[in-house]
């Protein structure tokens, strides 16, 4: 009888899941979905295609490019060489990158973390006629051109794509690693997350089970998975799949990767705040009971969300370059919330 109960109860939810997320079936560029409930994948599914071309379907193990769900793990890094005693979150960004002007005296790490830095955006730095993906060191070279700031560091909020390309510098300049390496061998390695890897073109492995980005105009899908800023790492180069997603949800409930103090930094809310209904902390949005962060880029849409107290994530990733999924991710969250 309760196995029946289970069945009976797993239908609707099962049904609807199929409704919410049917834009990304059939032959379209499709998405990756996984719901976790205390501590077991209750849906896991592929929808639509990660490479129209070659008619590969989308499955929980395909890997997308993050970009923006990155920072979380860059932010990890930090905080994990904070534990280990290489730097402090109150180190001014200077005594990691000397090369930075004057005026950036007064950055700290922390307030890279929180993207209250007031830094100047690379991206408005880029020549217009600029074709060749700019990587780290591109960035660094044009922000420290920049003698100014948007505002003083700490009093106001400006999400900041550079702040994380600099923390992934500073990652390898405190740890004498690379960072793609730091992050396998500190983050990925221990858990279990075997296809999860910082991308770095012609200098790494390739990334296996790999989703395209397409754009979909009058019908069409056209592939546009790289930009002039998708070779940058710390903000956004991060490729993982729902599988491996699961796993670095499961590890923010121990001790395992970050301790106790350091989950509750990530998870802090800090002033000022430029939303007033969603905090930020290190890599995390915070809105009410649930913590989450998006990432957009050319040809990829992504979103985690995760409510602690009720054990439940939900993280969809996608590789079109249309409908942010963040309201659908909490849609579906709603479904096995209370449970």
């Amino acid at each position: 009888m309760a196995v029946c109960a289970c069945a009976q109860a797993a239908a609707p939810a099962d049904a609807q899941i199929d409704v919410l997320m049917s834009r990304y079936n059939g032959n379209v560029a499709g998405a990756s979905l996984i719901v976790v409930k205390d501590g077991k994948a209750v849906v896991r599914r592929g929808f639509g295609y990660a490479n129209l071309e070659e008619r590969t379907k989308a499955g929980p193990e395909t890997n997308y490019r993050l970009a923006s769900v990155s920072k979380q793990f860059t932010a990890a890094c930090i905080l994990l060489l904070k534990q280990d005693g290489k730097l402090r979150l109150d180190d001014p960004v200077r005594k990691w990158l000397p090369e930075l002007p004057a005026a950036d005296a007064r950055i700290s790490l922390r307030s890279l973390l929180t993207h209250t830095s007031g830094l100047i955006d690379y991206e408005d730095l880029i020549p217009a006629d600029r074709t060749a993906q700019i990587d780290d060191n591109d960035v660094l070279r044009m922000i420290a051109a920049q003698n100014r700031l948007y505002f003083e560091p700490g009093s106001a909020h400006r999400y900041s794509n550079g702040g994380f390309v600099l923390l992934g510098l500073i990652v390898e300049r405190a740890s004498g690693m690379g960072l793609a390496d730091f992050m396998k061998k500190r983050i990925f390695q221990p858990l279990g997350m075997e296809r999860t890897l910082m991308y770095e073109h012609g200098r790494g492995p390739e990334v296996a089970n790999r989703a395209y980005g397409y754009t979909e105009a009058d019908g069409k899908w056209t592939r546009t998975d790289q930009s002039v800023t998708s070779a940058t790492r710390g903000d956004g180069g991060i490729y993982s799949s729902v599988d491996d997603l699961a796993k670095w949800d499961a590890a923010l409930y121990t001790d395992k990767l970050l301790n106790a103090e350091s989950r509750k930094l990530a998870f802090t809310p800090t002033q000022p705040i430029a939303d007033p209904d969603v905090d930020y902390g290190f890599g995390w949005r915070l809105s009410g009971d649930s913590v989450w962060h998006s990432g957009e880029s050319i040809g990829f849409n992504n979103v985690i969300i995760r409510w602690p107290k009720q054990h439940v994530a939900v993280v969809i990733l996608t590789n079109r370059n249309e409908f942010q999924p963040y309201p659908l991710a909490l849609t579906i969250g709603q479904l096995f919330l209370g449970r």
